[in-house]
């Protein structure tokens, strides 16, 4: 098959969305499948470049060159309304490259709709996140979890999360595409139950599927230990955090669980520092920026466990899955897809999300008890495999040959109809 894959980011733009579109694709063409992937420029990156056989093509949208519209000027996201610049490259990118599937992640989609009657291939939408019914994408109002989308409530939301004017343009587009999207989408992959649940996939005719993010199967055999970086880790065992260190990732609450313990080992934060990310941390704390993946899974590798203590719903945390294929437990709250990963008390711990006596209760048990770590270590080996490459990538594939067996039917169908 020829697969076209539409992703606002792109590595080297760091994330685990990032890393799972590259995984998917690298995924598919070891398997014999022509793919290619449409991904926003920016700056300092190539606009055509090859993958390891990736064909990856770069394209200047409208809207990402006004750049007082993104607070990060090496992040410029995708908008909900079509962006006009992104419509017409991506008329060109379809029109040369013929694919049979077009695969969707995140708003970069929205440019897309419009065209998708106009060509042949068919259309399936990974949901990441909660973008369907939710302009902010989070699926928080006033730092709770939401109880559902009303269009007052949301336009007061996103005024106070992007501003009023981006806030009002952003709730309205994202409504008007994302009805469109439910009827013209041929397939909708979500990757948890949360996510199909805080999406309202159940309540449309579109089909749908949970496929979870997934690993590549070797993600557990290291590289060289060649980075300095590396240098910098503590010698003794250490807890880990890797993710953007944010509060609805949890940061505040970790550092104020981890304040609770009494000789803890060290506490390392690898991640995207972000304008919440707390400024005063404890004794014994150390952030690291915006490492390779590489070295984030020699930390891994490294630490006694790791600490995924998000406010917010995450889909399906790919690091919660890397730190267990190279067997660490996890201490983890119960949001989101939090859940379909780690099995409370078997591979790691669940907790309410921001009860920080709560988190540090579980960190110190993990600590005292190193037996119970290397039986959860043993545990989440097993289990990590429902999450590789060789058990996930064919169900996509099949995911694909379906949504096109079902194009041919409804075609052969209606011209057999009777005059």
């Amino acid at each position: 098959m020829r697969v076209l894959m539409l992703a606002q980011f792109y590595p080297p733009i760091i994330g685990g969305e990032e890393r799972h579109v590259r995984n998917l694709s690298l995924a598919l063409l070891s398997r014999g499948h022509d793919v290619s992937v449409g991904t926003i420029w920016h700056q300092g990156l190539a606009q055509f470049e090859l993958d390891a056989g990736v064909r990856i093509h770069r394209l200047c949208g409208t809207t990402q060159q006004l750049g007082k519209l993104f607070s990060q000027a090496g992040r410029r996201f995708a908008t909900p309304l079509p962006d006009p610049g992104l419509v017409l490259r991506l008329g060109q990118i379809v029109s040369d490259e013929k694919p049979d599937i077009v695969h969707a992640h995140n708003w970069m989609l929205h440019s897309y709709l419009p065209l998708k009657r106009s060509y042949g291939a068919r259309l399936v939408v990974t949901l990441h996140d909660l973008s369907l019914v939710c302009a902010t994408k989070t699926g928080m109002h006033k730092g709770e979890p939401c109880a559902g989308p009303e269009l007052g409530k949301c336009l007061r939301c996103a005024s106070d999360h992007y501003g009023a004017i981006k806030g009002g343009l952003t709730t309205v587009g994202n409504w008007l595409s994302g009805a469109l999207e439910r009827r013209v989408v041929d397939q909708f992959l979500v990757v948890s139950k949360a996510i199909a649940m805080g999406n309202r996939i159940e309540d449309g005719t579109t089909p749908f599927e949970i496929v979870p993010n997934f690993v590549p199967d070797d993600i557990g055999v290291l590289s060289p230990e060649c980075d300095s970086r590396l240098d910098q880790l503590p010698d003794q065992g250490y807890l880990l955090f890797v993710g953007d260190l944010t509060r609805f990732k949890g940061i505040h609450v970790l550092i104020e669980g981890y304040s609770m313990l009494r000789n803890a080992p060290p506490l390392v934060l690898i991640g995207r520092v972000c304008p919440d990310t707390p400024r005063k941390l404890p004794t014994n704390v150390s952030i690291f920026e915006s490492w390779p993946h590489a070295a984030v899974m020699h930390a891994w590798s490294r630490c006694l466990f790791g600490i995924a203590p998000s406010i917010l719903p995450d889909a399906c945390a790919s690091v919660v899955i890397e730190a267990m294929s190279v067997g660490k437990p996890i201490v983890a709250t119960t949001v989101g897809g939090m859940p379909d990963l780690v099995d409370h008390g078997t591979t790691g711990f669940l907790v309410p999300p921001g009860d920080a006596p709560a988190l540090a209760m579980a960190l110190r048990t993990l600590i005292d008890n190193p037996d119970l770590r290397t039986e959860m270590a043993a545990a989440g080996l097993r289990k990590v495999e429902n999450f590789k490459a060789g058990t996930v990538v064919p169900r996509i594939e099949q995911i694909y040959a379906d949504v096109l067996t079902r194009r041919r039917f409804v075609a052969a169908t209606t011209c057999e109809q009777p005059r």
